[in-house]
């Protein structure tokens, strides 16, 4: 009987008071289902001490050990930092911190940044203000527009609201690569030689129209790897970040200097023991491995992969707007977090957007991230096609070591996760198909 008293005196509480309560509640829940899970991956991380059998030939003690206690302190810091913003977020909403700060300034502007590896504060700093610059002229002018159209747009104004964003999104993804990301990075075309060509081949094959292949300068912000392609129609470029490619890394030629060795090939002439020791740190891959990162990319691509997720990306965007139009007009919604008085539109898109539709947009994350580790193991298919299997096969072992990926995923964490399948899993797909 208490349970049911207790319920129905919920029930009997003002709308807006159930709908404080439901949106905490639900905050709450998702931070300690976040933590069960993170705590589950870090005992992987503390009892997993050994390389496991799978591994045991191509990855070395000291990369695994490195690898683990790396993920181990970045656990610690995502515990902390966890707990600090769910309880900063939880005292903001009780003490009624939001009307407060819109009151404050009148207007809500944000940024945040994390640069994994830079070399120096200057860098940090130079690089944090160019980012702060650029975000906000792009976001005050199409935040400023979005509410114009808003405004004005009468009883469809969700119809115009979305195909604004979608215009604006195709704009940035066109712009991105040739205006914005050389305002952080310096690009420098792939110079004539075998793997250009081999690159070429290779596009030329899958029908890929591409027209130029550049290199990006990413080591001197973080020593991961990567590689992707852009561009609408007939106008594709592909991009390697300098990491991926062995030949280019500024690790390896640091390595090379600190071991005395001379940049001979395949180490002719050098002693067993720096052999050995430059092979287990050496950074990027060599050129056939990256070929088959490329397939696996292409792949994506061929298999209409990047199609397929902007059109989810679009629909969920309409369907966002639309609900939004149902709900931008409930008062209870605005009176739950202070709000009695006025009903401020960036106010409505900042409790709908981030509060409102948190459950869905936990539901919608959770299935993007199933369909995309399916899209992955189809990429990997398609590279094996292509005939890169062993090439890939050791191209991601590699890529996991730079990274300091640990090879090792608790199931429940990695599937609520890992948008890419854990490392083992793609390896023993691979290692079927080389079977087959």
């Amino acid at each position: 009987m208490g349970m049911w008293a207790s319920l129905d005196a919920m029930w009997e509480m003002p709308a807006e008071k159930r709908i404080f309560g439901a949106v905490l509640l639900f905050s709450w829940t998702v931070y300690l289902w976040e933590t069960f899970l993170a705590q589950r991956q870090r005992r992987i991380y503390k009892t997993t001490t050994r390389v496991p059998p799978e591994l045991g030939q191509i990855m070395d003690s000291e990369t695994f050990e490195k690898s683990r206690l790396y993920q181990l302190d970045k656990s610690t810091f995502s515990f902390w930092s966890g707990l600090y913003s769910e309880i900063e977020g939880t005292l903001i909403l009780l003490f009624g911190g939001i009307p407060y700060l819109w009151r404050l300034s009148g207007r809500f502007c944000g940024y945040a940044g994390f640069g994994p590896e830079y070399e120096t504060l200057g860098f940090f700093m130079k690089d944090a203000v160019k980012k702060f610059i650029v975000t906000q002229c792009i976001l005050l002018p199409v935040s400023s527009l979005l509410l114009y159209i808003i405004k004005i747009g009468g009883d469809y104004f969700f119809i115009y609201a979305w195909l604004f964003t979608l215009v604006v999104s195709l704009v940035l993804v066109t712009i991105y690569a040739d205006y914005i990301a050389p305002l952080f990075d310096k690009f420098t075309p792939l110079p004539e030689g075998k793997l250009k060509q081999e690159i070429e081949v290779m596009a030329k094959s899958i029908d890929f129209p591409l027209t130029k292949v550049y290199v990006v300068e990413g080591s001197k912000r973080s020593s991961h790897s990567n590689a992707y392609f852009y561009g609408f129609f007939k106008n594709k470029r592909i991009v390697l970040f300098d990491t991926l490619l062995e030949e280019y890394s500024v690790l390896n030629k640091d390595i090379l200097e600190e071991s005395g060795m001379e940049p001979r090939k395949d180490g002719e002439g050098d002693s067993e023991e720096i052999k050995a020791k430059v092979k287990n740190k050496k950074q990027g891959c060599k050129n056939e491995e990256v070929l088959a990162v490329l397939g696996h990319e292409l792949g994506h691509w061929k298999l209409g992969h990047t199609v397929k997720n902007i059109i989810i990306s679009q629909m969920n965007s309409f369907l966002c707007f639309f609900l939004f139009a149902v709900l931008i007009g409930r008062k209870e919604l605005f009176a739950a977090f202070g709000f009695y008085t006025s009903q401020p539109t960036l106010i409505g898109l900042l409790i709908i957007f981030q509060f409102i539709f948190s459950p869905y947009n936990e539901v919608l994350s959770f299935c993007l991230t199933v369909l995309s580790r399916r899209f992955e193991f189809q990429a990997d298919a398609f590279a094996k096609k292509l005939g890169k299997a062993n090439d890939l096969y050791s191209a991601l072992i590699k890529l996991n070591k730079d990274n300091l990926g640990f090879p090792v995923s608790d199931w429940l964490f990695s599937m609520w996760h890992y948008s890419h399948p854990p490392l083992l899993e793609r390896l023993q797909a691979l290692e079927n198909s080389k079977q087959d």
